[in-house]
């Protein structure tokens, strides 16, 4: 499983993909245990994070300006070092 980041995407490319118009979360810093049962496309406007995959004492690390796409199924733990603030989306559920 893994976490793909890209720093600093386009204006463009942030548009098209409405980021602005999508729900936003924020939490302040600490460690918070995370499962995401479906795959999640964010944005950071603020903050830094580094996340590791359960079981795993490898992370990766993003922060404010970086769009991220985190798999479907990840439990993970994530390190939050300053306050995060971000859009977000999670891809519809597939029905089998």
């Amino acid at each position: 499983m893994n976490i793909i980041v890209e720093h600093n995407p386009s204006s463009i490319k942030l548009s098209e993909l409405g980021i602005m118009s999508w729900p936003k979360w924020s939490c302040q810093p600490g460690k918070y245990a995370l499962v995401f049962e479906e795959r999640e496309t964010c944005y950071l406007v603020k903050g830094k994070v580094k996340v590791y995959p359960k079981g795993s004492s490898e992370f990766v690390e993003f922060g404010a300006g970086d769009l991220v796409t985190i798999p479907k199924g990840l439990s993970c733990t994530w390190d939050v070092s300053l306050f995060i603030d971000k859009h977000y989306k999670f891809d519809p559920p597939t029905s089998l």
